[in-house]
């Protein structure tokens, strides 16, 4: 419960636990929450083979070969990453029990490290969405307070790991579904610069902003994670160079004293510590607060034209169809199109206006064009704003609102900043308001600065010890 990839690791290296243990332990978690309990919802396909594949990897330890630091470790995957020997849906009932002819790239580099995969989690339908609902899969609940969603798209993904589920989960994110799922449940969550990890096997929304990574309890789970899935990949062409920006190992950035020196500018426009934005503004001020109490020189500062930036660079609704449909006829799909997905009704009433709205897009038009144009724009700018200041990284809310509850559109997310620049961003725990409700803080760094993410992000978990687990779902030795 709680422990770290390091700490199992450990423990399977002195017997003290086995692969298959640890399996059947996150299974169990799963009967009594997901199932039962609070009824979080998720888990939208559990992997019958699971106790098989810890099973091997245990002999494959009891005869000397681990394979590394992932060597029987239980994770969970978001339903939209291509398995070969599991259903994968986006949580769509038009693609109920589809299998894929391969493993996607980030899931075959964790096989090959040695994962174990419990099982896949349910997202908003086909990630178009951050509220994490879907025709498959239903809604999932927020562990923290089951009222309210857990973001999305990768919503499932950070309900399971915030749950304790399984040890780290995959997700991705277009624009924030890794981060607002990371701010709402308590977890850390990163986005890479566009091209640093590939796409192949993630069912896509958007070509140019989609990317995949990890959703942790901890940064040193995040960074084991993301030493395996990073890299350069043939057939996805957005990676060609990564390998030149990739370290030996991100671990070598968990610097515990980081925040000492670093200068960090925090975009004021976006704290304010009135109306609905009160509540977590006065988290962010707190964090930033403490951050400098530690040595952070936090810079006030304001980015011209911003705001409309952000707002206006959007390429989703020109990029889904086109993409989507590529996919489910490449993949050789039981549907072959959004379009027939619209017409057969085999979708969530919650999203047939989007669907509709990307159906009826024109990816021709000049405006697509014209907002690929303003994310050159957008990315200069903020580059430019960390230069002239000397800044290491720019400071502003995830979510500037508290998760609404179930059944209504999320709003106050910042998830453009770096989805329409293609620079990387990390949310990390920020604490929580006065009712218990997790916040979020997120950190933008220059392209390919990972690793002085990282850096800041141990850093500030080393001071702030920001990891509470859900009451809700507690050590089943305490039930």
């Amino acid at each position: 419960f709680e422990a770290t990839i390091p700490e199992l690791q450990a423990a399977l290296a002195r017997g003290k636990t086995t692969s298959q243990a640890l399996v059947r332990q996150y299974l169990d978690r799963i009967e009594a929450f997901d199932r039962d309990g609070p009824q979080l919802n998720a888990m939208i396909a559990i992997n019958p083979h699971a106790m098989e594949e810890a099973a091997r990897l245990d002999q494959e330890r009891k005869a000397g070969g681990v394979r590394g630091p992932l060597h029987g470790i239980p994770i969970v995957l978001k339903d939209n990453f291509d398995t070969a020997d599991l259903p994968t849906t986006g949580g769509s009932v038009a693609l109920q029990g589809f299998v894929p002819p391969d493993d996607g790239f980030q899931v075959r580099k964790l096989r090959e490290a040695g994962v174990v995969v419990i099982g896949k989690t349910n997202l908003h339908e086909l990630a178009r969405g951050i509220e994490t609902i879907s025709s498959l899969g239903g809604q999932t609940l927020n562990p923290y307070d089951p009222r309210r969603n857990p973001g999305g798209s990768s919503g499932g993904t950070a309900a399971a790991v915030a749950a304790s589920f399984a040890a780290v989960g995959m997700g991705s994110d277009t624009c924030g579904s890794i981060r607002i799922p990371a701010a709402n449940t308590n977890l850390f969550g990163l986005r890479v610069t566009q091209g640093l990890s590939s796409r192949d096997g993630i069912i896509p929304l958007s070509d140019t902003q989609d990317v995949g990574g990890p959703l942790a309890r901890s940064m040193i789970d995040l960074v084991t994670v993301l030493d395996v899935t990073v890299g350069e990949d043939p057939v996805d062409q957005q990676t060609r160079g990564a390998s030149a920006h990739i370290p030996e190992t991100y671990r070598h950035h968990l610097d515990a004293e980081a925040l000492e020196g670093a200068r960090l500018g925090l975009l004021v426009d976006y704290v304010q510590e009135s109306g609905e934005y009160a509540d977590v503004s006065q988290v962010i001020r707190k964090a930033t607060g403490l951050m400098a109490e530690n040595g952070a020189e936090i810079v006030a500062i304001e980015i011209e034209g911003l705001e409309e930036l952000r707002t206006s660079t959007s390429v989703i609704n020109y990029e889904f169809r086109a993409g989507l449909n590529e996919y489910l006829v490449r993949s050789n799909a039981p549907v072959k199109s959004l379009a027939e997905i619209l017409e057969t009704g085999q979708f969530h009433p919650a999203l047939e206006d989007r669907f509709r709205r990307s159906e009826n897009t024109d990816e021709t038009a000049p405006e697509y064009f014209d907002r690929l144009e303003r994310r050159a724009e957008l990315a200069a700018r903020l580059v430019r704003a960390m230069t002239l200041n000397e800044l290491d990284a720019l400071v502003y809310p995830t979510l500037r609102v508290k998760p609404d509850f179930v059944g209504e559109r999320q709003s106050g997310s910042l998830c453009h900043i770096a989805a329409h620049s293609g620079l990387p961003a990390i949310s990390l725990p920020a604490g929580f308001t006065s009712d218990g409700v997790p916040v979020g803080i997120e950190l933008l760094a220059r392209p390919f600065d990972e690793g002085r993410l990282i850096e800041l992000g141990f850093g500030w978990e080393q001071v702030a010890m920001p990891r509470r687990p859900p009451a809700l779902t507690p050590s089943l030795k305490e039930t």
